[in-house]
């Protein structure tokens, strides 16, 4: 209901800023621009969907040797300790839990072609949780037929967890980051692994923290305190490990090890399914018909989302609440420095790519050594694309009640600009 409103809201203050510009400035291009980018929009949103068809296929086929060789399910109950406590709902020792951890793994790892699919793969086992105990209240509590239609079109509480997990964007390794600074000529393109690090490990933080709290989950018990514990003590390791290591060894170490992962991976599930005696082609193709129609599935989500967004940035009105933010500051005389990295911060939420091209023009505008252009790299790197990943992964499995997802993503957003905020100020004022 909320991304209803949201998307509503789009074209509605998109319309109004555009009229404004016409009316009361003379700007006879901003309707033909706004209508230029719904087609340009639409276009993109359908090569996205194109270009993941293929990905798709490849891991979810990757996932179904995985399952019927049994790695996935050895995964799920060597897991099952912590994610009883993240994702109750769950049963104990399900799939889902492997293709959840694979999918978190992925996107730590900055490896955004491998993640989605994995992603939408544990999306699909969510919702099958959610049918069965659908299906258990009807029995034992005799579930009205629209009842239980409108709880299939419901987030259940794992698959809020779970979005939130990635719309956190917990990243350990951002190498694409690294190699933008470097092409922009940055004196010292590593400079931001540090604060991104702990940026987005604190965006992450807030999210799991406002989940459990909406979901009601207790976080303080020994199994996941030890997790947290030995997560900080990983990123804290990670953080030492590359600080001893120069920008060209750093950036080949780390796709290095991505890959190296990512490969063992693929080797490790097809040697498994071997020793299963299964047919590993077969398994591969059956899972590859899965990401096909997936990725059709998803095309009508993209093209709501990204027209939306499209509209909103070609308005005008991106810039309007940019320039308001900033006149808000230095009326309360405060630094303001920072406004201008905010585009890609509030960009970041609503697409990938538009973030992107706002931190290039940043380190552009104001240089790659400057605060500015740090801060959009802080900014980029600290959180991920939370509308596109609730369109894309909700869409998925035909999801319109999204109860609080978008609210704790936007949370976790907002904690995860604050940090990076702070973190610039303390490494770079």
């Amino acid at each position: 209901m909320v991304l209803n409103y949201i998307w509503i809201a789009f074209f509605i203050i998109a319309f109004v800023v555009a009229l404004v510009r016409l009316v009361f400035f003379g700007d006879y291009d901003v309707f033909p621009a706004m209508m230029d980018s719904t087609f340009s929009s639409s276009k993109t949103a359908f090569e996205i969907s194109l270009g993941l068809t293929g990905v798709l296929s490849l891991w979810l086929g990757i996932m179904k040797i995985g399952e019927q060789g049994g790695l996935v399910s050895a995964l799920s109950r060597l897991l099952s300790p912590v994610f009883a406590r993240l994702f109750p709902d769950i049963p104990k020792g399900h799939p889902v839990t492997g293709s959840i951890f694979m999918n978190i793994a992925a996107n730590m790892l900055g490896l955004d072609n491998a993640a989605t699919p994995l992603g939408l793969k544990a999306m699909e086992q969510l919702e099958t949780v959610k049918r069965e105990k659908i299906e258990q209240l009807k029995k034992e509590k005799g579930l009205s037929e629209p009842e239980a239609e409108r709880l299939k079109a419901t987030a259940s509480d794992p698959m809020i967890m779970f979005l939130v997990l990635n719309t956190s964007g917990l990243t350990l390794i951002p190498v694409s980051i690294l190699v933008y600074r470097a092409q922009m000529g940055a004196a010292q393109p590593t400079d931001i692994f540090i604060p991104i690090l702990l940026a987005t490990f604190f965006s992450t933080l807030t999210g799991i923290i406002i989940t459990s709290f909406y979901q009601r989950i207790n976080l303080i018990n020994r199994t996941l305190l030890l997790t947290l514990g030995g997560a900080c003590a990983l990123v804290a390791a990670i953080i030492w490990g590359f600080g001893q290591l120069d920008s060209l060894t750093m950036n080949r170490v780390s796709t290095s090890v991505a890959n190296i992962l990512l490969m063992t991976i693929i080797v490790g599930f097809i040697v498994a399914g071997m020793r299963k005696h299964i047919n590993v082609y077969d398994a591969f193709v059956e899972g590859a018909k899965e990401g096909f129609t997936t990725a059709v599935r998803i095309i009508p989500y993209l093209v709501a989302i990204l027209v939306g967004i499209g509209v909103f940035r070609a308005s005008g009105a991106m810039d309007a609440l940019i320039s308001g933010i900033g006149s808000v500051v230095e009326a309360s005389g405060l630094d303001s420095q920072w406004v201008g990295a905010l585009p890609t911060a509030l960009m970041k939420p609503l697409s990938g790519s538009g973030a992107r091209g706002m931190m290039v023009d940043a380190m552009t505008t104001y240089g790659a050594d400057s605060f500015v252009g740090r801060l959009s790299c802080i900014f980029q790197g600290s959180t991920d694309t939370t509308f596109y990943i609730l369109a894309v992964y909700f869409g998925s499995v035909g999801i319109r009640h999204t109860r609080h997802a978008v609210t704790c993503g936007l949370l976790a957003d907002l904690a995860g600009i604050i940090a990076a905020i702070l973190i610039c100020y303390l490494f770079f004022a």
